[in-house]
C-alpha cells in the first residue's frame, strides 16, 4: 500500500504516542552495537583522536559488515592509540607507505592516506576537524548541510582525493556516511559517544541508506523512490516533528529493529500504518 498524506499523519500520531521511544529504550544500548564500525570509537577517550577514528570508520562504512570491521580495524591499528599524534608526526610519504597494499572495495590505501593527510593539514590550520566544520556554521541554518558542504570542500582543497570517499552534498547525494560520522560525533548517549559540543543535534540529518529509506517510505515520511538528499531531508523532517531537538535520536534503534533476530521491522511499520502502537 502506497503511503498517503492521511496515512502519514496517522503514522506520525502513532510515533508521537511513544512507539519510537519504546524502541529507543529497548535498543539504544551499547550491548547492541556490535557488529558496527561505531564500536571502534569507544577506544578513544580523547575527542581529537575520536574524530579521526570516526572519520576512518564512517568513510569505510560501505559493503559487507565483516569486511568493514576488518578494514577499519586495520587502518586504526596503523594509526595507533592516538591517531592525532601519529598523523602530526608523519610525512605524507610515510603515511602512504604505512597503508600501501591496503584496499577496501573501491578505496585503495593511497586514497585513505590522502584523506588522512588532508585531515592533518586541516588540523594544522584549524586546530581540529571540529573547528573546521564549525567554521561553516552560520546564522539561520536549519541543518548541517551548508557546513558539511564547506567541510568536504576543505578536505578536497587540502589534498583529499576527489573520489568515492569525499561524497559532495551539493551534488544531491544522501551522503549517508558523512551523516553517520556527524551522528557519532555530535550526539551523546549510551550509543553515540559525541564530543563535538558546538553543533546542535537538532541540525543533524538522518544517515539515509536503503534500509532507512524503506522505513521512511513505509511511514509516509517520503514518497521519493531514490534514497537521495531530498529523501534524507524529508525523512529527517518526519522525525523532527516528533523530536525537534534531536531528529536522529531513533536512527540506531530503528536499524537494530531491522537487523536483530528478535526485531520485527515490517511488523512495526505495519502497526504504525494501521494506527496501532506496536508493543515492544
Amino acid at each position: 500500500m502506497k503511503p498517503t498524506a492521511k496515512t502519514g499523519a496517522r503514522n506520525e500520531a502513532v510515533l508521537r504516542s511513544g512507539s519510537l521511544e519504546d524502541l529507543y529504550h529497548r535498543f539504544n544500548h551499547r550491548c547492541f552495537v556490535q557488529p558496527d564500525p561505531l564500536q571502534f570509537l569507544y577506544d578513544y577517550p580523547s575527542v581529537r583522536d575520536r574524530e579521526l577514528a570516526a572519520l576512518m570508520a564512517a568513510s569505510l562504512a560501505y559493503g559487507r559488515v565483516g569486511q568493514i570491521l576488518k578494514s577499519v580495524s586495520f587502518v586504526l591499528s596503523v594509526l595507533g592509540p592516538s591517531p592525532r599524534a601519529f598523523l602530526l608526526d608523519r610525512t605524507h610519504e610515510e603515511l602512504r607507505s604505512a597503508l600501501s597494499g591496503f584496499r577496501h572495495r573501491f578505496s585503495p590505501g593511497e586514497e585513505i592516506s590522502d584523506l588522512l593527510w588532508a585531515a592533518r593539514r586541516i588540523i594544522r590550520e584549524s586546530g581540529s576537524l571540529e573547528a573546521c566544520f564549525a567554521a561553516g556554521l552560520g546564522d539561520g541554518q536549519s541543518t548541517v548541510l551548508p557546513a558539511l558542504t564547506s567541510f568536504v570542500r576543505s578536505l578536497r582543497a587540502a589534498g583529499g582525493r576527489k573520489g568515492f570517499l569525499l561524497a559532495r552534498p551539493e551534488r544531491g547525494s544522501a551522503c549517508k556516511r558523512w551523516h553517520l560520522f556527524l551522528r557519532w560525533m555530535v550526539r551523546r548517549d549510551d550509543v553515540d559517544p559525541g564530543g563535538w559540543a558546538g553543533i546542535p543535534p537538532s541540525m543533524l540529518i538522518v544517515p539515509l541508506d536503503t534500509h532507512m529509506h524503506r522505513i521512511g517510505r513505509g511511514l509516509g515520511g517520503t514518497a521519493r523512490k531514490q534514497a537521495d538528499a531530498r529523501a534524507a531531508l524529508e525523512v529527517t523532517e518526519m522525525f523532527r516533528r516528533v523530536a525537534p531537538e534531536d531528529p536522529v535520536r531513533y536512527d540506531f534503534s530503528l536499524t537494530r529493529l531491522g537487523i536483530r533476530p528478535e526485531g520485527d521491522l515490517e511488523g512495526w511499520i505495519a502497526a504504525c500504518r494501521s494506527g496501532e502502537r506496536r508493543p515492544t
